[in-house]
């Protein structure tokens, strides 16, 4: 009977098989049919496997224990024999081929593993690369900014003010609308970012519209536009500050005001149709002076609805209700 076995060597292998088939290593033959290997990390580690044979003195003995004839003895021992060569080599052709098997897929799997690891350090190398300059872009950009407030503060202690001129017709003056343009190139350069600039005047009041284009232009308008609104807040002050015709200068990034208008609109709308339906009365969040007249035009001429303004600066807040 032929016993195959395993172990952690050749060795241990073979005492399972002998133990099995109650022999010594003097009454078998032993072929190893797998080498162990250790691996590397888990992976690749195989066994030691033996295909066991007992010898054909042994066979005899129990021949001859069994009363059989010599004759008979010898087919079995030929028989025996053939058989065994057969299933040996037989085992010994599919161990080798499913060894070459195992051998390609630990080799694909390396691959892979390593592959899978270097993509992972790069990625991880990159993401360190972008937050890092990230962090350093909003570093330089705060303190330009703080730098540029600084100074136009700073420009108007050492001023003295301007004497106020008495309310007459609005004229645009070209010194001013250079000075507002000077100050803005002043603040995106320490920015470091690159702007165009559009000048328009409304014809309705004369005011000048700086209309500002770029890359990445979210950083100057800010939530709700507040970034926006102190940066037009600004430039308002430094162009104004040695005339006496004063200029309203508008600022307008990428047509966010008119987006905003429009969102505005749209929201005062839907608010005033719920307190039509609930008739409770709905407080907004503060808004400046500009986004509240938005929403008071946009209501007023709702029958049904009434809006006021209610608190102090900076926290004016508008309020929707129903007319009584």
């Amino acid at each position: 009977m032929n016993v195959e076995a395993v172990g952690k060597t050749v060795e241990e292998a073979l005492e399972a098989a002998l133990k099995e088939l109650n022999l010594t290593r003097d009454e078998i033959d032993y072929t190893v049919l797998v080498e162990p290997k250790k691996g590397f990390l888990g992976f690749g580690k195989k066994e030691a496997k033996v295909l066991v044979t007992p010898k054909t003195e042994k066979i005899s003995v129990e021949a001859e224990k069994a009363e059989e004839s010599a004759e008979t003895l010898k087919d079995k021992i030929v028989s025996f024999g053939e058989k065994t060569v057969d299933t040996a080599g037989a085992a010994l052709h599919r161990v080798g081929e499913k060894a070459d098997e195992l051998d390609e897929k630990q080799k694909a799997f390396n691959e892979k593993v390593k592959e899978k690891w270097n993509d992972a350090v790069d990625s991880v190398k990159e993401s360190e690369e972008k937050v890092k300059n990230a962090v350093n872009e909003k570093v330089e950009t705060a303190s330009a900014v703080s730098t540029a407030v600084k100074n136009t503060l700073a420009e108007r202690k050492n001023k003295r003010p301007a004497a106020e001129a008495p309310a007459r017709e609005f004229v645009v003056d070209d010194a001013v609308v250079d000075e507002a343009k000077e100050f803005l190139a002043k603040i995106f350069k320490a920015m470091k970012i690159e702007v165009v600039m559009e000048k328009f005047v409304n014809k309705k009041d004369g005011c000048i519209i700086l209309k500002l284009h770029g890359d990445d232009m979210g950083i100057l308008i800010g939530k709700h536009g507040q970034t926006l609104d102190s940066l037009q807040y600004l430039t308002n002050l430094v162009a104004n500050k040695n005339t006496e015709n004063r200029v309203h200068i508008v600022i307008d990034v990428e047509n966010y005001r008119e987006r905003r208008a429009e969102t505005l609109n749209r929201l005062a709308k839907r608010l005033a149709d719920k307190v039509k339906k609930s008739g409770e009365r709905i407080v907004l969040e503060p808004m400046n002076p500009h986004e509240r007249k938005i929403i008071h035009t946009a209501l007023q001429n709702d029958n049904k609805i009434t809006t006021l303004s209610e608190g102090s600066e900076p926290y004016r807040k508008v309020v929707i209700e129903l007319k009584k």
